[in-house]
């Protein structure tokens, strides 16, 4: 009997921890999971362009190269951003 009593309060008390992952939906985890990549490649980029601007000072790019290279990163960039803003929204 006392076995039982120490189950059952095991199961609520599981229950109550567990309750706000079961109500999260799945669509909102899928959501979560995609931020924090676009969050990742957002950062990622961010840092190319650092390099990129870095290469460029110490002579590594030249400046045409740099400045297509910047263009395109920047582009990136901006397609990240915008992915971002979509899913807050």
């Amino acid at each position: 009997m006392d076995l039982l009593v120490v189950l059952v309060v095991l199961a609520l008390i599981v229950l109550l921890v567990s309750a706000p992952l079961r109500g999260r939906g799945e669509s909102e985890l899928e959501e979560t999971a995609e931020r924090a990549e676009l969050e990742a490649a957002r950062d990622a980029k961010y840092r190319q362009i650092r390099d990129a601007e870095l290469d460029h000072r110490t002579g590594k790019l030249s400046d045409a190269d740099w400045r297509a290279q910047d263009r395109a990163l920047r582009t990136e960039a901006v397609e990240l951003l915008r992915r971002l803003d979509e899913l807050e929204s």
